[in-house]
């Protein structure tokens, strides 16, 4: 039985994010014609080509974007086995803010595998709203956010892209020939900007009429008849259901959700706990304007 050496597919993942032997390179801290050795020894154990020149860059053949699949799931099993061994004995507290929206999808997922790998750590749960926990962790009052709000302010990964959807409750009665009754959050508000942007283009007219402070005010508005809303997937429940566009509604742009350090927590436990997550993300946050 073949075994998959480690730094061979860590210098295989980075030349697959980057499309470039020269930048991966310097993301591994080696010369460029180390890498190159390396790929070539990753290609004679394996007994095919991983790469393609496409121009200037190199892409992954067939055979290559099947293993990169499970390079990069190997890869973050190790760290996080390492992490765990390591880390055993992290004491002290991580402050972890969270939007109420997914409060009972990805907060919980992401706690569990936190206390998998820092089990003496005590964790303290904020939850709020995007825009107010991004303000929170510039305050230095959070350590770690997660957020829909886009920002270069931060480091920061995707956690998971969502769809967003219209959502009303399960007996509401859409008339096209009326405006469209909207509940929406008050501002600032990722998902009101949405609903507002997407009616505008579509020229569906309008209305709004019911504003909310919090998500529980907007789920008791859908709940009571009162409208639709703009929301992520995560606010499902069965008691609503989604209109599209047998109702005449345009698609929703997905959204991120994001999950953020405070700059200032470099060599501290924030830290420790966002590089872990990092290794097995692929979708940094790098240089995004705020939304």
């Amino acid at each position: 039985m073949r075994n998959l050496d480690m730094e061979l597919l860590r210098t295989f993942v980075a030349i697959a994010e980057f499309s470039s032997f020269a930048a991966a390179a310097d993301r591994v801290h080696r010369t460029q014609s180390a890498v190159t050795q390396q790929m070539q020894r990753l290609e004679s154990q394996l007994g095919f080509t991983l790469f393609q020149k496409a121009g200037r860059t190199k892409q992954l053949t067939t055979q290559g974007a099947k293993l990169l699949e499970y390079a990069v799931r190997i890869l973050a099993l190790n760290d996080e086995a390492i992490s765990m061994l390591d880390m055993d004995d992290v004491t002290g507290s991580l402050r972890i803010g969270a939007p109420n929206d997914i409060a009972e999808t990805i907060l919980p997922s992401l706690l569990s595998r936190f206390a998998k790998i820092y089990p003496q750590l005590r964790m303290e749960i904020h939850v709020g709203r995007s825009p107010f926990l991004m303000q929170a962790l510039r305050r230095g009052e959070i350590d770690l956010t997660v957020s829909t709000r886009k920002t270069d302010a931060h480091p920061g990964i995707i956690l998971r892209t969502s769809p967003t959807v219209w959502l009303c409750s399960s007996d509401y009665i859409h008339n096209p020939a009326n405006p469209v009754k909207l509940v929406v959050a008050d501002e600032p508000s990722l998902f009101r900007e949405i609903a507002l942007q997407s009616l505008d283009q579509a020229k569906i007219p309008y209305r709004i009429s019911y504003v909310a402070p919090t998500l529980v005010g907007i789920k008791a508005a859908l709940r009571a008849g009162l409208g639709i809303t703009a929301r992520s997937i995560e606010m499902i429940s069965p008691e609503l259901r989604v209109l599209g566009a047998a109702e005449g509604f345009p698609r929703l742009p997905d959204v991120n959700f994001f999950l953020y350090l405070r700059d200032e927590q470099v060599g501290t436990i924030a830290r420790m706990v966002f590089d872990t997550l990092s290794k097995g993300t692929h979708d940094h946050v790098r240089g995004l304007s705020s939304q």
